[in-house]
C-alpha cells in the first residue's frame, strides 16, 4: 500500500449530534469540518451581532485550523463531516492542483446540494451500521474533497472513457480481489489514472459507478457459490466480499430481486456453474 492509499483509508469521519441552547465554540481542528443542519429551524447569533435562521440542509464549512463562536436560541441537530486535510491534499494532487495552494474556503449557512446529499447518505450509512464499508466512505470522502476544491479546478476536455486495455485490467483486478477491500485508489493505479478521473471514465465505459459494479460482481459470485450448495450462507457472504450475511441478502435482493435462500432452493443451475464447480 502506498502513502496515498494509506491517507485515503483514513476516510471521512461523521458525527450525528445534538447541541443545547446557548453559546458554542468551534475549536481549531486538524480536519476540515463540514456541518449540515439536520433539524428544525434554529435562530443563531454569529460574530458582529449578525443574526440568522439556520434551516434544515444549510451548510457551514470550517477549514482546518479555523475557529468560530456563536449563540443558538434553540436546541439544534447536526450532521458533521470530518474531512482530513491530508485527504484534501491527495484530492488536490489528483486534480492536477498544487496541494500547498489549493485551500478550502470558509462558508457559513449556505445552500449546497452536493454536500447535503453526501451528508444524508453518510448519516443513513452510519445508522445502518455501515454495510457498504470502506469503498463507500472513501468514494464519498474523495467526492467531498473534490467538490470543496472545485473553485481551483481548471476544466480539461472530457475523455471518452477508459481504453479497452485499461478497462480489462480494472475488471481483472476486481475479480481477483472481490473478497477484500477493493480500494478506489488501487483501481486508479491499475488503470493508470487518478481516482477522480477513474470515477468518471469508468462510468462512461461501463454505465455504472465503480461501487455499483463491485457490488454487482460480488452478488454474482455469491449467486454462483450459493447455487453450488457447498458452503453455508455466512461463509458465502465472506467469500464474496460482503461484511455479513444480511448485507449480502440486501444487495442480492436489490440487484437480482431474489433472496439467498431462493437462489439456493432453485433447482436450475447453469452449465457454467456446474462446470466451474467440478
Amino acid at each position: 500500500m502506498d502513502a496515498r492509499e494509506d491517507i485515503a483509508r483514513v476516510g471521512l469521519g461523521i458525527d450525528i449530534r445534538k447541541t443545547a441552547r446557548g453559546a458554542h465554540r468551534h475549536r481549531a481542528s486538524a480536519d476540515h469540518v463540514v456541518s449540515v443542519h439536520a433539524g428544525a429551524p434554529v435562530r443563531v447569533s454569529c460574530a458582529h451581532d449578525i443574526r440568522c435562521v439556520r434551516t434544515r440542509g444549510l451548510v457551514t464549512v470550517m477549514p482546518a485550523g479555523s475557529t468560530d463562536e456563536w449563540f443558538e436560541d434553540d436546541a439544534s441537530d447536526h450532521v458533521d463531516l470530518r474531512l482530513p486535510a491530508t485527504l484534501v491534499r491527495v484530492a488536490a494532487a489528483e486534480m492536477g492542483l498544487d496541494p500547498d495552494r489549493a485551500t478550502v474556503a470558509q462558508r457559513c449557512h449556505v445552500e449546497d446540494a452536493p454536500i447535503e446529499h453526501i451528508a444524508w447518505a453518510l448519516a443513513a450509512e452510519l445508522r445502518a451500521g455501515e454495510p457498504n464499508g470502506l469503498l463507500y466512505r472513501q468514494s464519498l470522502g474523495m467526492a467531498l474533497a473534490v467538490h470543496l476544491l472545485a473553485p481551483h479546478r481548471v476544466l480539461s476536455p472530457p475523455s471518452v472513457g477508459l481504453s479497452p486495455r485499461q478497462l480489462a485490467r480494472v475488471k481483472e483486478y476486481v475479480e481477483a480481489h472481490l473478497d477484500g477491500d477493493v480500494s478506489l485508489l488501487r483501481l486508479a493505479r491499475v488503470a493508470g489514472v487518478s481516482a477522480s478521473h477513474l470515477r468518471v471514465l469508468f462510468k462512461r465505459s461501463v454505465g455504472v459507478s465503480v461501487h455499483a459494479y463491485v457490488v454487482q460482481r460480488r452478488v454474482e459470485r455469491a449467486r454462483v457459490l450459493l447455487s453450488r450448495g457447498e458452503l453455508p450462507a455466512s461463509e458465502v457472504a465472506l467469500e464474496a466480499g460482503f461484511s455479513h450475511q444480511s448485507h449480502m441478502a440486501r444487495c442480492m435482493r436489490r440487484v437480482l430481486g431474489v433472496t439467498p435462500s431462493e437462489v439456493r432452493r432453485s433447482p436450475a443451475r447453469s452449465r457454467d456453474d456446474r462446470t466451474h464447480g467440478a
